[in-house]
């Protein structure tokens, strides 16, 4: 697979506590030039890179980030708000302690009173699989189709771990056939984004890949 390809389904993403709107700007400027699927920033940033990019790239945020524990009106509150300033994707995480409390119903309607926030704009769902046993992932996999959400995604890249080839295939087996998958944490490879594409994932978030292709060929990047 060329890298080219694979880039077109990375959200370059930058979500550090200390980013500068310099830092941002960079991120805007690679994701486009290298084509990606989306920029994925802080919340904070998205209507300053919603103007700056001017259409030429989606723009990602997230939600109750990184601990998912906000009420479901502040999540809520969060994903209008950024869909107001210009949005066009929203990665929110899920309240991790409710999934282990068995508060499924809760989680459910909380995504989907995300989804509806949304609007026509792609939802992802941030579970946190490191944090997770397999029935718990498994759990999830049926909440989030249930739900209507676009995508399942792995994890914030925050936590104890990121995201895993066997957590890729379990996810692949037990989601609904129109939910996507977003694999994100530690993928620092070619390699292995070309994995994670083989086992089923539709999405990859990272910064590395774009970072690779910088130090390989300034000039033009393939």
């Amino acid at each position: 697979m060329e890298k080219k390809e694979v880039l077109k389904i990375v959200d370059h993403t930058l979500l550090g506590q200390a980013a500068t709107w310099e830092e941002i700007r960079e991120i805007l400027d690679d994701a486009v030039k290298y084509e990606a699927a989306s920029a994925c920033i802080p919340a904070a940033y998205v209507k300053q890179s919603a103007e700056y990019v001017n259409g030429k790239l989606p723009i990602c945020t997230v939600i109750g980030f990184p601990n998912g524990y906000s009420t479901t009106a502040v999540k809520v509150f969060e994903t209008k708000d950024a869909i107001a300033n210009g949005a066009d994707e929203i990665d929110m995480v899920i309240n991790i302690g409710h999934l282990k409390d068995q508060r499924y119903q809760e989680i459910e309607d909380e995504i989907r009173q995300i989804h509806e926030a949304c609007g026509q704009k792609i939802l992802k769902v941030i579970i946190e699989t490191c944090l997770l046993t397999e029935e718990e992932k498994i759990k999830m996999c049926e909440i989030v189709t249930n739900a209507g959400a676009e995508y399942i995604k792995t994890s914030t890249g925050f936590s104890t771990g990121g995201a895993t080839f066997a957590d890729v295939e379990l996810m692949r087996k037990h989601v609904g056939k129109d939910v996507k998958i977003k694999a994100a944490g530690g993928i620092s490879s070619f390699d292995d984004a070309e994995e994670f594409i083989r086992l089923g994932v539709d999405r990859l978030g990272t910064s590395r890949l774009v970072k690779i292709m910088k130090n390989t060929d300034p000039g033009t990047g393939y």
